[in-house]
């Protein structure tokens, strides 16, 4: 989340860059500020109250010595009295820092001065393209050829537990599998630590990474003990260092991480959200930097450069996108997203998004490190898909389609151990 500090020393620019955003606070800061000021009204009451209460104990310390009893007790009356007041202060402190903290938390990131102004999807900028788009005739769209050469079954999913959980099959289940130890091998190479982590998480996890709270209603609630399906293994991995402080030598910290992914998806619907294109259970490999302040956005390109590489193995057609203000996420200070191009749907689908957070989970999770004075400051944070599966396999079934069956890409083939799918 934002700081104070943030908020409160420059109110013009956390307006402007919360605008770019599409966000008006305006009136959430007027009543930060306001909060903030009747908390530390309340603490310089407190302060002032736990003084008198130190000088009083000294003074009934003194009068017990000098042998004047009766004035040491008549002391004592006053010390419960101004401990009676400071409990109420305390109280009203605590409750003050909690709704200070209830309007702070409403508040996104601020993006970073290269993010583009802009509300919708149509004012993302292209930043690069690779590969060529694959011209095929009478293309199928991949819920058929998954139904043709019996790979993934969506109306089975159905049966078992609704829309948008897809069973796998055969070589659908091997291609899911192949791409799940290809991604994490070419991670793993790259200097990224293997992690495997739970698959719910508590409330504490979930509000340090800002999945929490869930304003749009996208986790899944396990009730009765307060725990969430992980929307991405970003939540849990991130959350490792949580509480920690780290020393300058450990930078950077990489992690990577495959993990099921479920997400409510409220609100989706349409011929977008057809067969593998938006799901609420999904396989993805996710990628997890903990930098330095002043290394992160160099942590950021190599980020950018690595998908990229396994995205020009898979031989898929991309671009990479950086996301303009009101596409961006809540938490995200950057974003750059991929795309590849689906040859049947005439569309370009995202599999990948790569973003910066700066501090604002750091801050959430109080994850700091020793700088050279020995101080703590706040790390930064980053993430990316390394891939998501879903809309990969959509791509790579529907570009590599032939009248012979469905081409693998040589860079899988050790993975898969066939060539084709018949």
């Amino acid at each position: 989340m934002l700081t104070l500090k943030q908020i409160r020393e420059n109110k013009a620019f956390t307006l402007e860059r919360l605008a770019v955003k599409g966000v008006d606070a305006a009136e959430a800061v007027e009543k930060i500020e306001r909060l903030d000021d009747e908390r530390k009204s309340i603490q310089g009451q407190l302060d002032e109250l736990l003084a008198q209460q130190n000088a009083v104990a000294k003074e009934v310390g003194m009068l017990f010595k000098q042998g004047r009893r009766e004035e040491a007790e008549a002391a004592k009356g006053k010390t419960a009295a101004l401990k009676e007041a400071s409990r109420e202060l305390d109280e009203k402190l605590r409750k003050a820092e909690a709704e200070l903290n209830a309007v702070i938390v409403t508040l996104p990131n601020f993006p970073c001065k290269d993010v583009p102004h802009g509300r919708t999807a149509a004012d993302n900028v292209i930043v690069r393209t690779g590969g060529k788009n694959p011209e095929l005739e009478n293309a199928l769209p991949h819920w058929e050829l998954a139904r043709k050469y019996d790979i993934i079954d969506f109306e089975l999913g159905v049966k078992l537990t609704g829309a948008g959980f897809p069973v796998y099959k055969g070589q659908g289940s091997a291609l899911q599998r192949a791409l799940i130890s290809f991604f994490l091998d070419c991670n793993t190479a790259a200097g990224y630590t293997e992690i495997m982590p739970p698959l719910m998480v508590n409330e504490a996890s979930g509000y340090g990474t800002g999945q929490l709270p869930d304003k749009e209603g996208q986790m899944y609630h396990v009730g009765v003990d307060n725990f969430y399906l992980i929307p991405t293994a970003e939540v849990p991995v991130t959350n490792i260092f949580r509480d920690v402080i780290l020393d300058e030598s450990d930078f950077p910290v990489k992690m990577t991480a495959y993990t099921p992914c479920f997400r409510r998806e409220a609100g989706s619907y349409g011929k977008d959200v057809r067969g593998l294109n938006r799901l609420h259970q999904f396989d993805k490999v996710e990628i997890v930097q903990i930098a330095h302040p002043d290394k992160s956005y160099e942590a950021l390109e190599g980020m950018i450069a690595h998908v990229e590489s396994i995205v020009q193995k898979l031989e898929l057609p991309y671009r990479i996108l950086r996301l303009c203000g009101g596409d961006m996420s809540f938490t995200s200070a950057i974003t750059y997203d991929f795309e590849v191009y689906s040859a049947a749907q005439g569309r370009w689908l995202e599999v990948s998004s790569v973003s910066n957070f700066e501090s604002f989970q750091a801050n959430r999770l109080k994850l700091r490190y020793r700088d050279a004075r020995k101080k703590t400051q706040l790390a930064h944070t980053l993430n990316g898909s390394s891939l998501a599966l879903p809309r990969i396999v959509a791509a790579l079934l529907e570009n590599n389609q032939t009248p012979e069956g469905i081409r693998i890409p040589a860079a899988l083939v050790p993975y898969t151990r066939f060539e084709m799918i018949r």
